[in-house]
């Protein structure tokens, strides 16, 4: 129908030249067009990101004065207290909680504890808490320590105040942080606690980290290689009620601390005092008045011994200014510590320093 619409004439001539057309492609079959290029295409980015590597837990901090792992957090500013040691004063309190301890005579024969807490932050209850002495003053600050005492000698109070020490003394400023116990009598019943002498130490402007010093430590589990076998020994320092005994304890591969021949413990929980290392080092002692205090040189060096898992070692104690005691070995290298509480007793010179200690010949150690 739609054909009619056109005149004839028109309908022949476009039938006329598509019969020309055909007959010319079939001649001259045109050229076939170039084959169209695929383009490469670059990979895409993956929309799935690339897993992060996987974060290594945060190493657990090691105290540098125990060689322990921290349990409590950052490790705070060691506190140096002045722990009395007269047989009233006895058993003490917080003792097996110290980092370091110190056994040295005061005057008169008796002797002074001087515990380093770092690494307990906790301590309930830290005395019976006595007074200083200049080196006492010297060996607490050798660790960083705020000193914490009750009273002093004329020369150590001379230190402190001339030299501006950051002490907390319960007799001057420092009292509020400190508490009498009704149980004992007066002096022997000063006790203070961790949260309280630290609070104390923030209010009086004091710094609350300072570079503490470290000793060496090595695998709990190696077996000493040099020394004798020495499984006990006893210290006396002068009189006869202030005789220190360490036995060693194969289980806890630790020398537990008697006193007079009887265990030492713990007040506070009954634990018992005992040390990985005990050093037993010889000093210098001057007696300076009347009343018998000391000038004890706890620089100069001098013979040493060292206690670790059943044996002892021989050799040279030593102190580099603003340093701590150390225990050096005939080769002239530092000894390694064992992971645990050190006990250092500093016992005179005089007559001997082997006149000081004893320790029997033993069976190879555990």
């Amino acid at each position: 129908m739609t054909l009619n619409r056109y005149p004839s004439r028109m309908i022949s001539g476009i039938l006329l030249a598509a019969l020309l057309l055909s007959a010319c492609g079939s001649e001259n079959p045109a050229p076939e067009a170039a084959p169209t290029a695929v383009p490469t295409l670059s990979p895409l980015p993956s929309t799935v990101p690339e897993p992060s590597p996987t974060a290594e837990p945060a190493a657990q901090q090691v105290s540098g004065l125990t060689g322990l792992p921290v349990q409590e957090g950052s490790l705070p500013r060691p506190l140096a207290v002045m722990i009395n040691n007269a047989p009233a004063a006895r058993p003490q309190s917080g003792v097996s909680e110290a980092d370091i301890l110190y056994e040295v005579l005061a005057e008169g024969g008796i002797t002074r504890i001087i515990g380093i807490f770092q690494s307990h932050t906790g301590v309930v209850k830290i005395g019976p808490i006595r007074s200083i002495r200049p080196y006492l003053i010297d060996l607490g600050e050798s660790y960083g320590g705020v000193t914490v005492h009750a009273g002093g000698s004329p020369a150590a109070y001379a230190i402190l105040q001339q030299q501006k020490k950051e002490d907390m003394d319960e007799i001057g400023r420092a009292g509020a942080y400190f508490w009498r116990d009704k149980e004992r009598k007066a002096p022997h019943n000063l006790y203070s606690n961790a949260a309280k002498l630290r609070e104390g130490a923030a209010k009086l402007g004091y710094a609350e980290s300072v570079e503490v010093p470290e000793y060496l430590f090595t695998d709990p589990d190696f077996l000493p290689t040099e020394g004798e076998a020495a499984a006990e020994l006893n210290v006396n320092f002068l009189l006869k009620s202030y005789t220190v005994g360490y036995k060693y304890d194969t289980q806890s591969r630790t020398y537990l601390r008697s006193v007079n021949g009887k265990p030492h413990l713990d007040l506070n929980d009954n634990s018992p005092v005992e040390a990985a290392n005990v050093m037993v080092i010889g000093a210098d002692h001057k007696v300076l008045d009347d009343v018998g205090r000391l000038q004890v040189d706890v620089e100069l060096g001098g013979e040493a011994l060292l206690f670790q898992r059943g044996t002892v070692l021989k050799g040279k104690w030593a102190r580099n200014p603003g340093d701590i005691i150390r225990f050096v070995k005939a080769d002239g290298t530092e000894a390694l510590m064992y992971p645990g509480v050190t006990h250092i007793l500093i016992v005179p010179n005089s007559p001997s320093f082997s006149s000081h200690v004893e320790y029997p010949v033993s069976p190879s150690p555990g």
